[in-house]
């Protein structure tokens, strides 16, 4: 008789098959998992995470250190650029200060600081256009000195000057803040007065030669009168200026033939 489940002799019978006897204490390294392998790769695993973040915190310190790089190199450009800018803004305004004064005094006569006579035909052609286009009027007068070279070869020049300057304040004393008084050169004056007919033009000019006939000066312990010859011109719309002060300049030497007989200068002693 053989046994249920075994062989006589021993011997392991066809299509039999027998338990392998494992220790429960030690399991077999068949059938344990595979941990040191996962280990590495989770360590891995989480060492490329460790890196990918600390590239991507890394990152932005890197950006920013490269961005903030040229803004400290280029902050003292800036400023630089900024003060050079102010410095030309500066000197800008301080050549366009100096060009008007320029203009200012080439159109000033230096002496009376009154318009000379580039500064009173701008002025004139100014007035001229107003008229023209709002149907404006007014009149131009022009003045001359009657005794100045005699005062001048008696006195001097600068006693001349002091005549001028006298007879330049009275003009202005005698028009309206709109008005405009200038020098056409040695005693010559012209006045350019607003909203005048020709009555009132001529008794203007008649009432600007009796204010410089009214005026004397004290050289040399001797008094001195001087005089002028005025000449109307009347503006309007279809006025010239360069017209306007030929007429006004013929009319002033007709005026001026006619105050021949008066005393070239009179000198009267303190």
């Amino acid at each position: 008789m053989v046994p249920a489940g075994g062989s006589q002799g021993g011997g392991k019978e066809k299509g039999m098959h027998y338990p392998v006897l494992v220790n429960p204490r030690k399991p077999s390294l068949s059938r344990m998992p595979m941990k040191k392998p996962k280990r590495a790769g989770a360590a891995k695993a989480k060492k490329g995470r460790k890196t990918s973040a600390s590239r991507s915190k890394a990152a932005p310190r890197r950006l920013a250190k490269r961005s903030a790089k040229p803004a400290r190199r280029g902050a003292p450009a800036a400023d630089d650029a900024r003060a050079t800018i102010r410095g030309l803004r500066s000197k800008l305004k301080e050549a366009e200060r100096r060009v008007a004064e320029l203009e200012a005094a080439a159109d000033t006569d230096f002496l009376l600081e009154i318009p000379n006579r580039r500064g009173f035909e701008r002025e004139l052609a100014r007035a001229i256009a107003y008229m023209k286009r709002y149907r404006a009027s007014g009149a131009l007068i022009v003045l001359d000195v009657d005794r100045l070279k005699p005062i001048n070869d008696s006195f001097g020049h600068a006693a001349g000057d002091e005549v001028l300057k006298a007879i330049a304040a009275t003009l202005t004393r005698q028009v309206r803040a709109s008005d405009v008084v200038g020098r056409l050169g040695g005693d010559e004056f012209a006045l350019l007065l607003w909203n005048l007919s020709e009555t009132d033009a001529k008794a203007k000019a008649a009432t600007l030669e009796q204010a410089i006939d009214e005026l004397s000066f004290a050289f040399r312990g001797q008094r001195v009168t001087a005089g002028a010859s005025a000449g109307v011109a009347l503006l309007g719309a279809q006025s010239d200026a360069g017209r306007a002060l030929e007429e006004a300049d013929a009319a002033m030497y007709v005026r001026k033939a006619h105050r021949r007989h008066e005393p070239r200068i009179r000198l009267v002693s303190n």
